[in-house]
């Protein structure tokens, strides 16, 4: 693959072309050299396009897309080109599937799915057995298969005991632990926040507490073990500022946010769309102006898609009976765009491998190219033509969005948007 960019707004904080337009030439697959007015050469394609800039390749740290188990909704090839298209060089893989992820045979088979994929697949292994909660999956084995990180994905671990073992475990070879904060006896049968909105509309709530106070218990284990906790997504605004604390004292813990709970607010809830139905819920506007600040301040690490694939006939239900989940890679871009600077999207995308030991491709001569290209300006609007998924289930369809995608280099590949 050999190809020369013309006219690209770079993006990355560190680098001396920092915010300048330049030409970049890729040889093979590397950055072969970067600078102003690069002549064409023989064999080279020629990427110029309207307000393009470039940073380094993103990543989501939670999709799911059903395979093995559930292909309906969506194949791992489909949905790593989904990712690809949506500027993701590389993704994190979550076991919403059957057989569940917590074993190398499952984990062979995903990884010789993804083989050749221009899009990066990183695994999160079950951290309990089944997902179940009961006991600790075979974490060292998937471990030397190649996963990045353990957890349940969307389960709180309701075992206090088994957690603590569970970090004390993996700190031996310098595992990290996905644990999604959500207490289910406050939760109990409640769907969307519970508030003015809930009370309104007559749906059952979640607290926000069931979620604080969780976070709260998983703290004190982690200060208890010293081990390695990542927070897949925060929703509330004390969450915010527990996790601000135990970053304080020093611990080891990161966090993340969903790109709906940036945008938007159970107002959503109002005409009883089933898109809406997400977990963790949308929360009040309070809490979503504290999670934009937590970003900003760096408290929250990393974003997150939360890219859920779900069949119209697990949405097409009444509100209570609806599964969960919404689609996200496709919109994430443009609706952070409508909530915060360029500069802090890019940022957080691009920082996010170095807190799970990815290998970063900073943009450079010699380096691989591992590179995302947007415009960040171009305003449009969320509609069922620009889903890319096998499912449709998108809680931003009809929403305004500010910057398009134009698609990634990876793996001595390029793939862009049509």
């Amino acid at each position: 693959m050999n190809l020369l960019l013309k006219n690209a707004t770079l993006l990355e904080s560190q680098n001396p072309f920092h915010k300048q337009q330049v030409d970049i030439e890729i040889t093979d697959g590397i950055i072969s050299k970067i600078g102003k007015n690069l002549t064409k050469k023989e064999g080279f394609e020629v990427i110029e396009k309207e307000n393009l800039h470039i940073s380094q390749g993103w990543l989501d740290t939670s999709v799911v897309f059903g395979e093995p188990g559930f292909e309906t909704t969506e194949t791992i090839e489909n949905g790593l080109k989904v990712a690809a298209k949506s500027g993701f060089t590389s993704v994190f893989l979550h076991s919403n599937t059957n057989p569940a992820i917590d074993n190398q045979a499952v984990i062979q088979f995903i990884k010789s799915k993804a083989q050749n994929s221009i899009t990066n697949l990183h695994i999160v292994g079950c951290l309990t057995k089944n997902s179940e909660g009961t006991d600790l999956a075979e974490l060292f084995d998937m471990k030397n298969a190649g996963v990045v990180a353990f957890g349940d994905y969307k389960k709180s671990m309701t075992n206090a005991n088994l957690l603590k073992i569970a970090f004390q475990y993996v700190d031996n070879f310098n595992g990290i632990l996905f644990v999604q904060p959500m207490n289910k006896d406050l939760k109990g049968k409640g769907f969307v926040n519970e508030g003015e909105v809930s009370t309104k509309l007559g749906l059952k709530g979640i607290p926000a507490m069931a979620e604080e106070i969780e976070i709260e218990r998983n703290i004190a284990l982690l200060a208890y073990t010293k081990g390695k906790l990542h927070i897949p997504s925060i929703t509330t605004k004390k969450s915010v500022e527990l996790i601000a604390n135990a970053q304080a004292q020093g611990l080891e813990i990161t966090c993340g946010v969903s790109v709906n709970n940036l945008v938007l607010t159970d107002e959503e809830l109002v005409d009883f769309n089933s898109n809406t139905k997400i977990y963790p819920p949308l929360r009040t506007e309070t809490d979503r102006k504290a999670l934009i600040e937590g970003v900003l301040n760096n408290v929250i690490s990393v974003f997150t898609s939360d890219h859920c694939p779900v069949n119209i006939e697990q949405k097409q239900l009444e509100y209570d009976l609806a599964d969960y989940g919404s689609i996200g890679l496709e919109s994430a871009f443009g609706a952070l765009q409508t909530v915060l600077p360029t500069e802090v999207i890019v940022a957080k995308f691009t920082d996010a491998k170095s807190y799970f030991n990815i290998e970063n491709n900073t943009i450079a001569e010699g380096n691989k190219a591992e590179l995302t290209l947007f415009n960040p300006n171009e305003e449009w609007v969320f509609s069922k033509e620009n889903i890319l998924s096998f499912s449709k289930n998108s809680i931003m369809l009809g929403k305004k969005m500010k910057g398009k995608v134009y698609g990634i280099i990876n793996n001595s590949n390029i793939l862009l948007n049509e």
